[in-house]
């Protein structure tokens, strides 16, 4: 099996080698980590980065997620794994804000 970071990393972008292994090695959070890069939801504010997910907003930061999934397992979740995978292609969304001030609101 190949490694999927690696070769993510190397090639700035999703193969369905790399797509193929992500799954293999995460199973349904992988899936999930891909659905969620490939249909736009991942944004980086100037203070988290941002997952969109089915309940919601899901902060991810320093390999930490504010869902339910991370905090039970305390293992990488699909939003952490989006996240990842958004690094390293770049397909992200930029926003030029702190996702803090959207607390207040």
């Amino acid at each position: 099996m190949i490694d999927p970071w690696q070769r993510i990393g190397e090639k700035k972008c999703l193969d369905e080698e790399s797509r193929a292994a992500l799954i293999e090695m995460y199973g349904s959070r992988g899936k999930k980590a891909l659905d969620a890069v490939t249909q736009g939801l991942v944004k980086k504010y100037r203070d988290f980065f941002v997952v969109t997910g089915s309940s919601g907003d899901h902060v991810v930061s320093e390999g930490v997620c504010t869902c339910r999934d991370f905090a039970f397992r305390q293992k990488p979740c699909g939003h952490i794994l989006a996240v990842r995978i958004a690094e390293l292609t770049g397909a992200y969304e930029t926003v030029d804000a702190w996702y803090q001030e959207s607390w207040k609101k």
